[in-house]
C-alpha cells in the first residue's frame, strides 16, 4: 500500500478510484449522479467535486472537512486554483483542461508552500472526470489528503509531479496538452491523512 513519509495510508485515493472504476462501462466515464456517498463514507472528508465553470476553472460543489481544514474555511463555492500558489496555478488549470477535454485521470504530488516559523506539509491529489446529465465531461470526483503542519492560516501548495494517464488509450498521454500540464511540475513527492464527512451544496445541476 502507498504511503506517505509519516507512515499515513493513501488508501483514500485508492479507494475513490477503485470506487470511480467500478462505475465505469468499458471506456466510458461515469455520470455525476451515479456518485453516492454511502458507497465512499470511509474517505469522505477528502473527497470533492468539481464543477467546470471556464476553461482551466472548477468550483467545489462539494468538498470535505480535511479540505476545509487545509484552508482555514468553508471550500464550497471557491476555485480549487484558491489551493494553489501563483506558479501552482497555471500548472493546475492545464492539467484540469486535459482531464476535462480527454478525459483523463490525473494524480499530483503537492508540495506545501514554505513559510517561517511552519513545518513542512505535502499531498496527494487525484482527480477522476465524470459527466453531468446532459452528457458532458464537465464534472470530477477528487480526492486531496494531505500531511505535516497545517497550521491556523490557509496551506498553498505547488505541484511537484503530475501523472496523467489518457483513458481512451489506458496510459500516460504522450500529448502536447499532457505535456504542458506535467511541464509544470519540479520533483516528485509523496504523503497520507484520514477519513469522512462530506459538505453538501445544494445546486440544480444536471
Amino acid at each position: 500500500m502507498d504511503r506517505f513519509r509519516s507512515g499515513a495510508s493513501l488508501s483514500p485515493i485508492r479507494q475513490t478510484e477503485a470506487y470511480w472504476s467500478a462505475l465505469r462501462e468499458g471506456t466510458d466515464i461515469p455520470f455525476r449522479s451515479q456518485i453516492d456517498p454511502r458507497g465512499l463514507e470511509q474517505v469522505l472528508e477528502y473527497a470533492f467535486i468539481l464543477e467546470r465553470v471556464a476553461p482551466g476553472i472548477g468550483r467545489f460543489r462539494l468538498a470535505g472537512q480535511h479540505l476545509c481544514q487545509l484552508a482555514g474555511m468553508e471550500v464550497r463555492g471557491m476555485p480549487i486554483t484558491s489551493f494553489f500558489t501563483t506558479d501552482g496555478r497555471e500548472g493546475m488549470a492545464a492539467t484540469l483542461e486535459y482531464v476535462f477535454d480527454t478525459p483523463a485521470v490525473a494524480e499530483l504530488s503537492l508540495m506545501g508552500e514554505r513559510q517561517s516559523l511552519r513545518g513542512t506539509c505535502e499531498a496527494r491529489m487525484i482527480l477522476l472526470p465524470l459527466k453531468s446529465d446532459l452528457g458532458d465531461c464537465s464534472r470530477i470526483l477528487g480526492v486531496l489528503v494531505a500531511d505535516g503542519d497545517f497550521g491556523r492560516t490557509p496551506r498553498r501548495f505547488d505541484i511537484a509531479d503530475t501523472q496523467i494517464r489518457d483513458l481512451a488509450a489506458g496510459q500516460a498521454a504522450p500529448t502536447p496538452a499532457a505535456e504542458a500540464a506535467r511541464g509544470f511540475a519540479e520533483a516528485q513527492t509523496v504523503l497520507g491523512g484520514k477519513a469522512p464527512h462530506l459538505r453538501l451544496v445544494k445546486s440544480d445541476e444536471r
